[in-house]
């Protein structure tokens, strides 16, 4: 078994290594510099693991499936996403890539981990993350993990988010950040807030957005830090910066910043 994940501040990584560890599945960040063809090959069964932007598979994600595509037709598949509360068809959406059939999907699960957006103000205090809070979705994630690998082990097959319900709330959810569910190229939305990216006089160009970026979307130009209108929303630069003088998306500065890793 192969597992492969995007994460922008850590959560889905967690998710990610509890479930391979305990299945026994190597475990690669799609951010990898290696020959993912002839990895995949090697491989039956494939979990995909990826955070839920607005009820929508993130874009690097996409694009990553869409460059596979050819190697992962026939493929038994897992999904395991991560969402602050509920997407509705956070894991069904993914199947949304591939023509019908195309994939088996033996399992999905949704995992409710820590809140990493810290400029929402209404988030200010409702959810910011202690380590009590931590610990808690920890132990709760772990708890389903548990659910999760005796089910696979034990044959039993379970999609969640893909019933008609999850499906609807999906679509509400997520139509004003990506048009199509099946879209590869980012629409609406979320292409606006491809270039909404706002570097703040409070930088010090330490250049370790530039070295963290999943997109190298920021670049160190003649002195100053820049981006190239490839954003993906991430907020690992917005989490990580010192200085908290970077912003995407909302440009208020976090009041707290988030990473689980």
């Amino acid at each position: 078994m192969l597992t492969l994940y995007f994460s922008g501040t850590g959560n889905t990584k967690y998710v990610a290594d509890l479930f391979s560890q305990r299945m026994g599945a190597r475990c690669i960040s799609i951010e990898e510099d290696i020959d993912f063809a002839a990895v995949i090959k090697e491989h039956d069964t494939i979990a995909f693991c990826y955070p839920i932007y607005h009820s929508r598979v993130p874009r690097m994600m996409r694009e990553f499936v869409c460059h596979h595509m050819a190697d992962l037709i026939g493929k038994r598949v897992i999904i395991l996403v991560t969402q602050q509360a509920f997407s509705g068809d956070g894991a069904r959406v993914f199947t949304d890539l591939f023509e019908e059939d195309a994939i088996k999907v033996i399992y999905a699960e949704h995992f409710n981990m820590q809140q990493n957006m810290g400029n929402i103000p209404v988030w200010w205090a409702l959810f910011k993350p202690t380590e009590q809070s931590r610990q808690k979705y920890i132990k709760k994630t772990e708890a389903k993990m548990n659910i999760v690998i005796s089910n696979i082990k034990a044959g039993m097959i379970k999609k969640r988010g893909f019933s008609k319900g999850s499906e609807l709330l999906g679509y509400i959810q997520g139509k004003p950040w990506q048009k199509n569910t099946s879209a590869i190229a980012p629409v609406r939305l979320e292409k606006k807030l491809m270039n909404d990216v706002r570097i703040h006089q409070d930088c010090i160009t330490c250049n370790l957005c530039t070295k963290i970026c999943p997109m190298k979307n920021l670049i160190n130009h003649e002195g100053k830090i820049q981006h190239l209108n490839n954003c993906t929303i991430c907020y690992r630069c917005v989490n990580r910066c010192p200085q908290k003088a970077i912003t995407v998306y909302i440009h208020r500065k976090p009041k707290w910043q988030y990473t689980m890793e």
